[in-house]
């Protein structure tokens, strides 16, 4: 019995060689469209499928191997014989090979100003169909959906004259992942455009490798890393790594933290992030400024660090971190002076990344996923930071304008701080940083411990109400002068009282920050 293969793709990367050597194999080879008349303009045997359906392509192309001609030369099992008997009857050829990739969906919502209508036209109806089929009958039919498997499936029947149940079975797999994605990515799309919630009874989600990774958390853990489709331009799957070893597991997460925090300064800002938190954060005019304010918060922390900087890498501050002789495993920034890079770049595992849109704010409706063991849970993204008509001073003395001003800077990093956090501003810069503890108090303790004789004069930020006064005397204690927090205990007022025996200003916010 002949040989058949169905060629359709809309990505003709490679297709015109595999068709070629098909037919040197005896294939007869069956196409559609631009695809035909690229394989037959190189000379290639090829028929028009209309040949075999005995049925035109109609309405602008949407119909062309939605038919049982097609269908059952596809579905066919091999060793059935009803199956085959049937064929026979009707008149029907197998298919045994299918190439087939799906129109461009994908890149046509990416396209600047792309209208509903063209998004639609550009949802392959036939395609996944007839991949779904041949992969559903995987032990009878190749199918191909990524031209990378071409010379797989050609080296197999050139040397074999068949290609073997694993490859087509792991082919098969391909099919189904690669035809969710497509339908993950078209649902997404349209509840956009339905103006439907963030939160649908069933969500499908689908995004692309970027990496697979060395290993993940710890060396024992696999790992790999992915982009979501569309990701914008101010979000870590955009930057470009300009130098430096590849990034890990580790690396992604802790930058990924020190971009949300980046993005909360509009003025020149340098902050340092170590295991996910922040360790030391600096605000000045002057960038090189704000990264010595960075680094001075805490030189012990920022070792083996994350730095995100909001504006360019310069000379000087390249040559101070030379100098410093500062490890730091990653740069990242919207850009780096030539001179600065031909500094850093000295650092054979410091690895550089340029993110232009470093600056670009993140929205709520970018998801925050965590995965649990069984389930998923979606939120929106935090991107509030504080009212500022909702600010409220609960204590007799108000906040000066500097210590209101240090008090913001607080509250910014204190958001992107593991619960229980607090941080103590002194200036322009952080501190001491106290993260992730069990209770609000020990928190505090270690932030005070860390800013050592700056704690003198300096403010606090904590994400969460004190349920006792038990912070405010610490705070008394350590010299702190005023204290910005959520508010919302039922023992408030043993807070507010503290600090009006000391003379300590408190602010209450109204809005809680815990980061888990």
């Amino acid at each position: 019995m002949k040989k058949r293969a169905l060629l359709s793709v809309s990505d003709k990367t490679g297709v015109v060689e595999f068709a070629r050597r098909l037919a040197n194999l005896g294939f007869e080879i069956v196409s559609t469209g631009g695809t035909e008349r690229a394989i037959k303009e190189a000379g290639v045997p090829c028929i028009n499928v209309s040949e075999v359906t005995g049925f035109p392509e109609c309405l602008d192309g949407r119909v062309k191997t939605l038919h049982p001609a097609i269908h059952a030369g596809v579905l066919a099992m091999r060793d059935n014989p009803e199956h085959m008997a049937q064929l026979q009857e009707l008149g029907v050829t197998p298919i045994d090979v299918v190439a087939i990739n799906l129109y461009p969906f994908k890149q046509t919502i990416l396209k600047e100003g792309v209208t509903r209508e063209e998004a639609i036209e550009n949802i392959d109806i036939g395609g996944p169909t007839m991949i779904r089929a041949a992969a559903k009958n995987w032990q009878d039919v190749a199918v191909v959906v990524d031209p990378a498997d071409y010379e797989t499936v050609l080296a197999e029947l050139e040397a074999d004259g068949a290609v073997s149940r694993e490859t087509k079975f792991h082919l098969a797999c391909k099919v189904f992942e690669h035809t969710a994605a497509y339908d993950a990515l078209i649902s997404s799309w349209w509840r956009k455009q339905a103006g439907e919630t963030l939160f649908p009874q069933e969500l499908t989600l689908t995004f692309e490798q970027v990496q697979a990774m060395r290993y993940g958390e710890n060396p024992h853990q696999k790992a790999a890393f992915y982009r979501e489709i569309g990701a914008p331009a101010g979000t870590l799957p955009c930057a470009r790594q300009l130098h430096g070893k590849e990034l890990s597991y580790n690396n992604i997460n802790d930058t990924n933290g020190a971009l949300d925090l980046i993005k909360e300064f509009d003025g020149p800002a340098v902050v340092a992030v170590k295991h996910a938190n922040p360790c030391g954060v600096g605000v000045d005019e002057d960038i090189f400024t704000a990264w010595q304010l960075a680094y001075e918060a805490d030189p012990v922390s920022i070792f083996g660090g994350i730095v995100a900087l909001n504006r360019p890498v310069n000379l000087a501050i390249a040559k101070d971190i030379s100098e410093k002789k500062v490890f730091l495993e990653i740069i990242i920034a919207p850009s780096f002076d030539e001179d600065a890079f031909a500094v850093l770049s000295k650092k054979k595992n410091l690895r550089l990344l340029e993110l232009p849109a470093i600056a670009q704010k993140n929205v709520s409706t970018m998801m925050d996923m965590k995965k649990v063991a069984g389930g998923l849970l979606v939120q929106e993204l935090n991107c509030s930071l504080l009212d500022e008509d909702e600010l409220k001073v609960v204590t007799d003395r108000a906040p000066t304008e500097a210590e209101m001003d240090q008090l913001r800077l607080a509250w910014k990093v204190v958001k992107h701080t593991k619960s229980n956090g607090i941080v103590l501003v002194k200036g322009r810069q952080s501190v001491g940083i106290g993260p992730g503890q069990t209770n609000r108090i020990t928190a505090l303790e270690l932030a005070i411990k860390y800013a050592g004789d700056k704690a003198q004069g300096s403010v606090m930020g904590s994400d969460a109400f004190f349920p006792f006064s038990d912070c405010v005397e610490a705070a008394a204690k350590a010299g702190i002068t005023a204290i910005i927090q959520p508010g919302g205990s039922i023992r408030d007022q043993d807070s507010i009282d503290a600090c009006n025996r000391y003379g300590i200003a408190m602010v209450f916010t109204g809005m809680r920050h815990f980061k888990h």
